[in-house]
């Protein structure tokens, strides 16, 4: 007979959910038990995650608490006169906070120099024969070659081109009208006093570009008394200050003032030089609020029910985190705990910027340098924290030998779970050779069983019961 594809088929039983149910049986108990370990796993794994992620970010203040520069930063505050904008300030750690005027008399410039010569068009030729120019301005210099017949134009050209030029531009300018004239204006980058143009050449038929002549005496580019290169000057509490730019560093010790605008009149920019207290207050409320949201994240995690609860080194940690809060300093003078310099507890363990003892902005302008060494201090609050944090945090601390064996554990779930399908698998392929067996026979039984019938059927005087 032919062979029987699916099980019941040939015998007409439903063999198919005797072994769908046999193997169920077996199976489901076991999937479920692995499912629920893998879920207990997997949140424990996200829980665990999520306390490192907060105490990685407030590990992060924390570093920045216990580096002293943090506290020894300069901040500096300009008020401008109602003319607008004359200074910029650039300040360094070093700077003494303080408090100045200052004016803003002159802005550096380099010269200009204008050809007296009356050409009357870029295209008129400066030198049948050609020579060289010597472009100088200061200890500055470089040198460039006029090709025979050279046109204004092209002298234009050659010194803008020019690969040593050390910041000359040259521009045309064409005055129009009747008689229309082009005169070649040579600008130099080269601020202060005593760096104007000098501008000479190896023939006197380039003298018409020149500021002084080949032999001696006013060549044909002269600088106006008002295009004469001059130095930045700037008044800081009454004291003149010159310089060849507009860049004053030093002036004030430690400070860097770049003039941008003449003072109109007698008025004045005030400038504050302070301790960066601003920043620092904001560093501390960086430090609350990242302490707060650790603090936050494992008491989430820990509560009746979640994936943490009842985890004594989790709780562990949180009490040493609320312990390392109440670090006694020494040598911070008035200040001893944070809660000195205006920091409180609430009643749920979180920190507020509030204290019934000062403010922040209190023990910042009252002590500024001493709120510095209480965090940052070798003893300070924040190498307290900074200690126990590595401990938890660094590549071979607690939290990473907790989330390998987590995941080693997840991987042996995997593993059994494969293994069990395997063995599922091999369950229902013994199952269906058995029962193809059986479902063989009983064909086979069935089909004899039908013949018979059929032969008595036959037999005189036989009568099927119906």
């Amino acid at each position: 007979m032919a062979a029987i594809t699916s099980a019941g088929v040939g015998s007409g039983l439903d063999l198919e959910s005797i072994i769908q149910a046999t193997v169920n049986a077996e199976d489901l108990p076991k999937v479920q038990r692995f499912e629920a370990s893998k879920t207990r796993l997997s949140v424990e794994l996200s829980g665990l995650g999520a306390v490192k992620s907060s105490l990685s970010a407030f590990q992060d203040i924390i570093k920045k608490l216990a580096d002293l520069e943090n506290f020894t930063k300069r901040s500096n505050t300009i008020t401008q006169p109602a003319s607008g904008s004359i200074i910029s300030v650039a300040t360094n750690d070093a700077a003494t906070p303080g408090n100045f005027n200052i004016k803003v008399n002159q802005l550096a410039q380099g010269s200009r120099a204008t050809t007296n010569a009356a050409f009357s068009s870029p295209t008129d030729v400066v030198s049948a024969n050609g020579g060289k120019l010597t472009i100088a301005a200061g200890s500055k210099s470089f040198d460039v070659d006029i090709a025979a017949g050279a046109t204004l134009e092209e002298v234009r050209a050659a010194i803008n081109e020019s690969a040593t030029n050390f910041g000359v531009s040259v521009n045309i300018i064409n005055t129009g009208g009747a008689t229309p004239e082009s005169k070649l204006v040579v600008t130099s980058s080269l601020t202060g006093l005593g760096n104007d143009l000098s501008i000479t050449s190896d023939t006197a038929e380039l003298d018409s570009l020149s500021t002084t002549a080949f032999g001696g005496g006013a060549g044909g580019l002269t600088i106006a008394a008002a295009d004469v290169s001059k130095d930045a000057i700037i008044e800081v509490d009454g004291i003149t200050i010159n310089s060849s730019s507009n860049i004053f560093k030093d002036a004030v010790q430690d400070l860097t003032i770049t003039a941008t605008k003449v003072s109109e009149g007698t008025e004045t920019a005030r400038l504050t030089v302070d301790y960066d207290k601003t920043g620092v207050e904001k560093l501390l409320g960086e430090f609350i609020d990242s302490y707060n949201n650790a603090i936050g994240t494992i008491d989430y995690h820990t509560k009746v029910g979640a994936a943490l609860y009842g985890d004594s080194a989790i709780r562990s940690l949180r009490s040493q985190m609320t312990n390392s809060l109440s670090t006694v300093v020494s040598g911070a003078g008035g200040f001893e705990t944070l809660f000195d310099v205006g920091i409180g507890l609430t009643k749920d363990g979180k920190l507020e910027k509030s204290s019934l003892v000062r403010s922040v902005t209190e023990a910042l302008t009252s002590d500024y340098s001493n709120v510095g060494k209480l965090f940052s201090g070798d003893n300070g609050v924040a190498k307290s924290f900074e200690t126990f944090l590595e401990t938890h945090l660094e590549s071979k601390g607690s939290f990473k030998f907790r989330e390998d064996n987590l995941n080693k554990s997840l991987k042996q779930i995997e593993n059994d779970r494969e293994s069990h399908d395997y063995r599922m698998s091999q369950l229902e392929s013994g199952l269906r050779a058995k029962y193809a067996s059986l479902d063989v026979l009983i064909a086979q039984m069935q089909s004899t069983g039908s013949y018979i019938t059929q032969q008595l059927a036959s037999l005189p005087g036989f009568t099927s019961k119906k």
